[in-house]
């Protein structure tokens, strides 16, 4: 069997893949462009891809393809229809950097809340050193401790969050998009009373129609002028430019992101303009990147591959 991963940079190059030579023929190949990509995967038998897009070009390609294998949860680069005509399956991994992101929400929403730029700028600075007083608390921030968490997005993602919220003696409420999660371990809330009650908004929800740009203008203006909004769920979920203005005019209090709506961030972003990482700390779509989360996503693709050649259904699309 021959096994080729396209993307290898995606994963990183800390991260190992050489045990998928285990399964069989294998080769790995850096970012490469679609016409490269047909190329590489003429032979294959299985391709591991991210970014690629595996559409009915790419696949017309790849005339033995039998099992595409996409190293992230959505499959939203695969031609379903096409693949189900050639009888090729496709599987994701699922929950594998649950733990990295809930800890990056935290790592954002603090690094927001507390002003820890400013001051690790002002000790840096010098300006500590010259003072006379042992403390220094010009910008001021308040616990977690009694204050209202808002998710949107109550998946394990958010439901990791609510945890740890908890535990930090928040109350959590959340906003079912989707109108299916019934879950009575917290407070379900409709849209309008979370963006008003919400002293801190996590998003975690996937892109859809009910989602696009959920949090715009209208949203803005009925939050707190303290809260603070934290997005690592999809880039499209937030109006940037309406953001841009809620910052910038005071109507929230400060944002955490990961995600964009065009990633990389195009210069012309208007988030791009604000350099105050006390108001807006921005990551390069990084929270699901953590050394422990890479390497169960390598796992999991390699337990894929094994389940389909010993005739299981693991983590399969069902076409």
């Amino acid at each position: 069997m021959k096994i080729v991963m396209l993307d290898r940079n995606s994963i990183g190059f800390d991260i190992d893949v050489d045990f998928f030579a285990n399964l069989g023929e294998f080769e790995h190949h850096n970012t490469t462009d679609a016409e490269t990509s047909k190329r590489l995967i003429k032979d294959a038998e299985v391709v591991i891809f991210n970014k690629t897009k595996m559409n009915e070009e790419m696949l017309q390609a790849a005339p033995n393809v039998k099992l595409l294998c996409v190293t992230a949860t959505g499959f939203d680069n695969i031609d379903l229809e096409y693949a189900k005509k050639r009888g090729i399956a496709a599987c994701n991994i699922k929950d594998y950097s649950t733990p990295a992101v809930v800890q990056h929400t935290f790592a954002l929403a603090l690094s927001v809340l507390e002003k820890l730029n400013y001051y690790d700028d002002y000790v840096k600075s010098g300006a500590y050193s010259n003072q006379l007083g042992f403390s220094h608390f010009e910008k001021t921030y308040f616990e977690l401790q009694g204050k209202t968490w808002g998710i949107i997005g109550l998946g394990n993602i958010g439901k990791g969050v609510a945890k740890v919220a908890e535990a930090f003696g928040c109350k959590v409420i959340f906003y079912s998009a989707s109108g299916s999660n019934s879950t009575t371990d917290y407070e379900r809330v409709d849209f309008d009373t979370l963006c008003r009650e919400s002293d801190i908004l996590s998003l975690h929800c996937p892109l859809s129609d009910k989602t696009r740009e959920i949090m715009n203008m209208d949203a803005f203006r009925k939050m707190k002028k303290t809260a603070i909004l934290i997005n690592v769920a999809r880039g499209p979920v937030i109006n940037e430019n309406d953001l841009y203005t809620a910052l910038t005019e005071g109507l929230i209090g400060g944002a955490g992101l990961d995600v964009l709506s065009k990633e990389p961030m195009e210069k012309t972003n208007p988030l791009a303009q604000i350099k105050d990482s006390d108001k807006l700390i921005i990551t390069p779509h990084m929270a699901w990147a953590s050394v422990e989360a890479r390497t169960r996503c390598m796992e999991e693709v390699y337990k894929n591959i094994e389940a389909f050649v010993n005739g299981e259904i693991r983590n399969r699309l069902d076409l």
